[in-house]
């Protein structure tokens, strides 16, 4: 006799992503679909007993940099560990396609630099079988993931595709040349790209440190490109942006292009730590301009974005060092025998920092805004009295000696925190306001980029333990809202009004956790890409089981080799019998 159900979720405690209170049902699935939503159904092919459990909706992540990785990995790891089902790759501007050949290299090099993934491992793991961006789309459409993928056209190919040096240089863009991007941009959207992407910050710069070609584009050119958007019928606008030196000028900016092109809008925003406020005039010019009829909101994330130091990372702070360059090259094994010698060890405590760059001068020796992590469990609100300078004080001892010797734990994989954004307060207040704000929808993870400098695709997880359950230093947030924060809030912000909710007609696309055993790990160390390229990755306990369109892709965080992820193109049509809501 055949089953009504393909997979039934027996007896969990619902959180569908709607915002309304958590209840109690089972969920049937039925080809890729949710079927039914009751208590007692009949019994399915397949029963996930999640008595005691969480279901929720699939997480959609709406800014990673899978674009790269997608080529060359059936798994989109860490964020599928985090209960995330959909990722939107192609953010600030960066990206693979369109790409003459002959600007292989260059866009890897923006890449490298942008998103701290390394030369080696881009030349050798992209395959370029592409050259116009419907073929990059097409190129992705055969391969098959543990979760869906969707792309946005990046603004920096597109402008070095059209312009060529003239565009990686930074020159103004002349009519025929933004006609050229806009017809581009029409027929992106078209081929299936749910958006296009653009970059307006000094915090983007190329690996021989030039700035992102993007940087400078004028308000004329992006309302082009806008335009070929408006006339595709489709695609979401993401900015990211310095809103230097006047924020409310810049955001004025983005309104016209709103208001002229009609699409929808997205910028970045954080608490920048040289001006602590400024988020919360660029927040009230946001809402004054959706009151006045314009789709558009800001991208905010429940977490300091914060870089990691460590011996064998990108940056640490003695990196700039004479003592550490000539032990660079060595591997980590002996580095770390050097290190333990008395003489190695204080000529590094000695030495002075040898500042080359703005983000070397700033950062890597701000022992007050610099944080030992914990190997364990890492705090990611952490007091004053955890920082480096505080230890040291307590110690009687130097901020660097407390640096060196942290990062020698652990074997060597001892890192160091320092949140550069959303922690000018020295705490995440700014955050709270910010993710309950009925503008802004959780973003800035940038899955599968900054291999060696950040790890922030475990954002659903943290936003799910330290929001609704674990802080200490503030308010908390109702479970049933950051749910609905990751999952239909986000889905609908670029387009998917197919997934997000647990409803019948959408997306089979669920989770079942373990609330209360739900464990965020601390980030560790890989040596798993492409060249043997390094990178971090970040896990969590507590995921009985991660389901994408109904099919079960990892149990108790593992991979059960189901790939029903597929590359998504454009935006996707809410169910029909929920097409009136």
């Amino acid at each position: 006799m055949e089953r009504a159900y393909d997979l039934v979720l027996r007896g969990g405690t619902v959180v569908d992503g709607s915002g309304e209170a958590p209840f109690q049902a089972d969920i049937g699935v039925k080809d890729g679909l949710i079927a039914a939503v009751a208590p007692n159904l009949p019994a399915g092919v397949e029963e996930i007993d999640a008595t005691g459990k969480l279901v929720t909706p699939g997480f959609v992540d709406v800014h990673t940099h899978y674009d790269g990785q997608a080529t060359w990995d059936e798994r989109m790891q860490p964020s599928s560990w985090h209960g995330v089902t959909t990722v939107v790759m192609g953010n600030c501007g960066v990206g693979f396609a369109p790409c003459k050949p002959e600007d292989h290299d260059r866009l890897i090099r923006l890449m490298e630099g942008v998103e701290d993934i390394p030369f080696p491992v881009m030349t050798q793991g992209l395959p370029w079988n592409w050259e116009s961006y419907p073929d990059y789309l097409d190129a992705l459409a055969k391969l098959k993931f543990d979760i869906d993928i969707g792309s946005q056209l990046p603004h920096a190919a597109l402008r070095v595709f059209v312009m060529g040096e003239r565009g990686a240089n930074r020159e103004p863009a002349t009519q025929a040349e933004i006609n050229a991007m806009a017809a581009i941009a029409r027929r992106a959207m078209e081929a299936g790209a749910l958006g296009f992407s653009t970059s307006r910050t000094l915090n983007h710069r190329t690996s021989d440190g030039q700035p992102t070609p993007t940087l400078t584009a004028s308000e004329d050119e992006l309302t082009g490109i806008a335009l070929g958007l408006k006339a595709a019928g489709r695609g979401v606008l993401q900015f990211v942006s310095d809103f230097a030196p006047d924020p409310l000028a810049e955001f004025a900016m983005l309104r016209r292009i709103v208001e002229a092109s009609g699409r929808p809008l997205a910028f970045t925003l954080a608490q920048n730590h040289r001006n602590t406020v400024s988020w919360k005039k660029l927040l009230a010019a946001l809402e004054e301009s959706v009151d006045a009829g314009n789709p558009m909101k800001a991208q905010v994330c429940g977490r300091p974005v914060g870089v990691l130091f460590g011996l064998e990372l990108t940056l640490h702070p003695f990196s700039q060092h004479e003592a550490w360059k000539e032990i660079a090259h060595l591997p980590p094994a002996e580095r770390r025998e050097k290190l333990a010698e008395p003489m190695t060890r204080a000529r590094l405590l000695a030495e002075d920092l040898n500042v080359k760059g703005p983000f070397a001068g700033s950062a890597l020796q701000a022992w007050d805004m610099i944080f030992p992590l914990d190997p364990v469990a890492p705090d990611y609100e952490p007091t004053q009295d955890k920082t480096l300078a505080s230890l040291a004080a307590a110690r009687g001892v130097t901020p660097q000696e407390v640096a060196l010797d942290h990062m020698l734990s652990n074997g060597g994989q001892g890192m160091l925190y320092h949140p550069f954004l959303n922690y000018g307060d020295g705490n995440l207040d700014p955050s709270f306001v910010m993710l309950q704000h009925r503008d802004t929808v959780p973003g800035l993870s940038d899955g599968g980029a900054h291999v060696g400098t950040i790890c922030d695709g475990s954002f659903p997880t943290y936003m799910l333990t330290h929001w609704t359950r674990d802080r200490t230093r503030g308010p908390k947030i109702p479970i049933e809202a950051i749910v609905r924060m990751q999952t239909l809030d986000t889905a609908r912000s670029v387009g998917l009004n197919d997934r997000g909710l647990i409803e019948v007609g959408y997306r089979a696309d669920l989770n079942v956790i373990d609330y209360e055993t739900l464990t965020l790990h601390s980030p560790s160390i890989a040596y798993d890409l492409p060249a043997g390229g390094r990178r971090l990755l970040q896990r969590a306990d507590g995921y009985v089981a991660t389901i994408v369109a109904g099919q079960v892709t990892y149990r108790d965080g593992q991979p059960t080799g189901a790939l029903p992820g597929r590359l998504v193109r454009g935006p996707q049509g809410a169910p029909v019998s929920m097409a009136a809501e």
